[in-house]
């Protein structure tokens, strides 16, 4: 059993983790991030995700830090204001689109304006691009595009499903983002609870003070955890905090 740490930030996980299979978070969620925040411990947002399509939920939770977003690309403040960001060069995004094609699989791309879906700009140029993502049907598919991938030390691969893989700058990842967020505001990570699920959220659940699985976890995620919540539909975050925090 892990002892109660003297936890200062909640970092938190969106698909699979704060929302639930209807993309929405739950009145418990609310309430007890509402009273964390009360205690004194703040709360920030780290996902996949692009800035457009999670800064609503960060305002709905009247969240006041900072926002991690495409997996760490990018760091925000509430006010909105760019941090730090760390894009991927074009040469990478190009080999990633051709792979896209030679393999038949189904990609969106990140780029620091907008998220496309199947259909990319043939200027590719014209863009800062932060993220690939990609869709796969089969896992001898997703292994063969894996092997392709894992010999290219400019790229930090994860998902946020097991049957994607996610593609980012080397060295972008949610704790190196915690990391810094931690230096603005005065603490270390052993200070941080993060909660996850997927294999993005693996390396801020093995670095923090307290690492938290969503019981809908990944295998992988839930061994590197220290503690197994509840799954996304029944107030996994909730019930984390509850326990741990409050």
């Amino acid at each position: 059993m892990v002892s109660k740490p003297d936890i200062k930030l909640i970092a938190l996980d969106m698909d699979g983790t704060l929302l639930n299979s209807n993309e929405e978070i739950s009145e418990a969620n609310r309430k007890a991030i509402t009273e964390a925040r009360n205690k004194g411990v703040e709360v920030v947002l780290s996902t996949g995700r692009h800035r457009s399509s999670c800064e609503a939920h960060a305002v709905s939770l009247n969240l006041s830090s900072y926002l991690i977003t495409v997996n760490g690309s990018e760091i925000w403040t509430s006010e909105g204001e760019l941090v730090s960001r760390q894009s991927l060069d074009i040469e990478t995004i190009k080999k990633l689109v051709d792979l896209n094609e030679r393999y038949g699989t189904r990609a969106w791309m990140a780029s620091t304006e907008k998220v496309f879906r199947g259909e990319f700009p043939t200027d590719l140029e014209g863009y800062e691009w932060l993220k690939v993502g990609i869709d796969i049907d089969s896992e001898e598919v997703k292994d063969r595009i894996l092997e392709e991938l894992e010999g290219n030390d400019l790229l930090e691969l994860s998902n946020s499903h097991p049957m994607n893989i996610e593609i980012n700058a080397v060295g972008i990842n949610k704790a190196r983002a915690l990391e810094k967020i931690c230096g603005l505001m005065g603490i270390t990570l052993d200070q941080v609870m993060t909660v996850g699920d997927s294999l993005n959220d693996i390396k801020m659940i093995q670095e923090a003070g307290l690492g938290v699985a969503m019981g809908n976890a990944q295998e992988e995620v839930k061994q590197t955890a220290d503690w197994v919540t509840t799954d996304n539909n029944h107030d996994g975050v909730a019930k984390a905090i509850e326990h741990w925090i409050l």
